[in-house]
């Protein structure tokens, strides 16, 4: 199939690549002269695991261009997979879907069927104002085209995108009509049945099983991607928030925890304590749901908790912090990760950065350390006069405490004995639960792990 993908993000190129690996001539469209030249060059503008590999092996297969008008007019697809920022109140601000939308419309030709992919995470509605925008333009335009709409959410984990992008375990398809099922059917069959050679440096894992190809109504499309995401922000809130109880009666959370996921109508993934949620996607998308629960006067308690328990859980790690060492202002503190979670270098609406802003507020001189997101947080470390240094040890030199606030694996061989020769002080706050208490202790350094 001829495909075009509106955004280069990492839902628009994880899936712009995916497509093309599989079999399909996929054309990505972006407006971002910088991207774009990154991507002809054969590199990727975000950091994910085997994104250049595939982009030197797909070259020639995968198109890149500005020219969104220019490149749907032959395709039998079209994805659109723009961002959907917050605006003020919390609610998705789907500007640049609907702006897309019009271009789109403005670019079909006469007498040509499409499908329409709503691929962005977008507000209830949205797939109907798209199809309003794109018949209203192809009105103005005397033109006649067979439109088909489709709602298509993404469930990709940052890191791990291409791996879910291959290997899913499920593809959600809402539509209202028979053709756009069927077409879509047909452009993720190579994924649904596997039949597809995977990658060299991304194998297969064994015991993967086929994924589910749901169909659905456009709504409760939509409605789902937001449901999946508020229900693992609550899963995380609530371990944190028992957490929380663990510590004032001398119980152990990594223990709650583990009785808790073998029952396996629970299951054992994000029951992980420590600083919370963060991200391009939870934050967001707990807001909106909020705000779109309020247009129809219905309130969303639960949600609510969830985020008030996450912004809470920062705050108690600081003050742990502060407990241990009596003050902050004037201390040293070493603050190891910076993106808000492992193997990825986005730092949006990352807690460990909020601890980082929360620390020089009340004083305390800030050093950071992150394997790959010091580039990204470069402009805010620079303006709350953080330093930085892509040694370790170089940044715990001379700090009253070190601070683990993401868990990147290299942090998990860290020579402790050598982190607390460099340090003036012996506070190791784990914000994580990542390292084992009995090495850190070994080493000399007062281990303070978060519902422990």
């Amino acid at each position: 199939m001829r495909v075009t993908i509106v955004g280069t993000g990492y839902v628009g190129l994880t899936t712009g690549l995916t497509l093309a690996h599989i079999g399909h001539q996929v054309s990505c469209v972006d407006s971002n002269p910088a991207k774009l030249k990154l991507l002809h060059s054969g590199k990727s503008p975000i950091h994910e695991f085997g994104m250049n590999e595939l982009l030197g092996h797909l070259q020639g297969r995968v198109v890149f261009t500005d020219d969104l008008k220019g490149s749907v007019g032959d395709a039998d697809v079209i994805l659109i997979a723009v961002g959907t920022p917050p605006k003020a109140g919390g609610e998705a601000d789907v500007s640049q879907v609907e702006s897309a939308a019009a271009t789109i419309a403005e670019g079909l030709v006469e007498g040509r069927r499409y499908t329409l992919v709503v691929k962005s995470t977008v507000p209830i509605g949205t797939n109907r104002r798209v199809e309003h925008i794109v018949n209203r333009v192809l009105k103005e335009r005397s033109i006649k085209s067979e439109v088909f709409m489709a709602s298509n959410p993404e469930f990709l984990r940052e890191g791990r995108a291409l791996s879910d992008s291959f290997y899913p375990d499920r593809v959600l398809v809402g539509a209202a009509s028979e053709p756009a099922l069927e077409t879509m059917r047909l452009l993720y069959q190579p994924l649904l049945d596997q039949s597809f050679t995977p990658p060299e440096f991304l194998p297969r894992t064994n015991g993967y099983s086929l994924p589910n190809y749901i169909t659905t109504d456009a709504t409760s499309a939509e409605v789902s991607k937001y449901a999946c995401n508020a229900f693992l922000a609550t899963k995380i809130s609530f371990i944190n928030e028992m957490g929380g109880l663990c510590e004032r009666v001398g119980a152990d959370v990594t223990q709650v925890a583990r009785v808790m996921g073998l029952d396996h109508r629970i299951g054992a993934p994000f029951l992980n304590a420590g600083l919370g949620w963060g991200g391009s996607c939870f934050p967001k998308d707990t807001k909106a749901l909020m705000s779109m629960a309020g247009e129809y006067s219905y309130r969303m308690p639960i949600i609510e908790a969830t985020c008030e328990v996450n912004q809470r859980q920062r705050r108690a790690v600081v003050e742990k912090l502060q407990s241990a060492l009596k003050l902050l202002r004037g201390q040293t503190i070493a603050v190891l990760g910076l993106a808000f979670k492992p193997d990825t270098d986005d730092v949006r609406e990352s807690a460990a950065m909020d601890i980082v802003r929360i620390l020089v507020e009340r004083g305390a001189v800030v050093r950071a350390h992150d394997p790959i997101a010091l580039e990204a947080a470069k402009a805010e470390l620079a303006e709350l006069a953080v330093e930085s240094d892509a040694d370790v040890y170089a940044v715990a030199s001379g700090a009253d405490a070190v601070l683990l606030a993401t868990e990147w694996q290299q942090y998990a061989s860290l020579d402790l004995t050598r982190l607390a020769e460099v340090m003036r002080g012996n506070v190791l706050v784990d914000a994580r639960n990542f390292l084992n208490a009995g090495d850190v202790t070994a080493a000399g350094l007062s281990y303070l792990g978060v519902g422990r």
